[in-house]
């Protein structure tokens, strides 16, 4: 057993440290902000939903790649869609992930 030098401190984190299984489904969500395509694409959905195509052109990017990565947010529940017509529209589910990905984006801009 390892000798604590602060068994306080251990303990308070011990107590507030959350159950493995939201760990794994946190983990997924950051997984999500590891691509650079879907950041793009999160970038886009959080100032108007749009479809594949849209999307692909914005992007400058193929439908397939870019339906392969809405596939990925979507299975995170980071993304919901509308279908209109023909055309299935993309948007994002809340606000939370805007949040982490201003604060985010404010964090590499503090020392610029």
């Amino acid at each position: 057993m390892m000798k604590l030098v602060n068994p306080e401190a251990v303990e308070k984190c011990k107590a507030n440290m959350i159950c493995e299984a939201d760990v794994d489904n946190m983990s997924l969500i950051f997984d999500m902000f590891s691509d650079s395509t879907r950041l793009k694409i999160m970038n886009a959905l959080f100032v108007s939903e749009l479809c594949v195509g849209d999307l692909a052109a914005l992007l400058q990017m193929s439908t397939s790649a870019i339906s392969h990565q809405l596939s990925s947010l979507k299975k995170t529940k980071l993304v919901k869609t509308k279908k209109i017509g023909k055309n299935v529209y993309y948007s994002m589910a809340d606000e939370h992930i805007e949040k982490i990905y201003q604060m985010t984006y404010e964090h590499i801009k503090e020392d610029d």
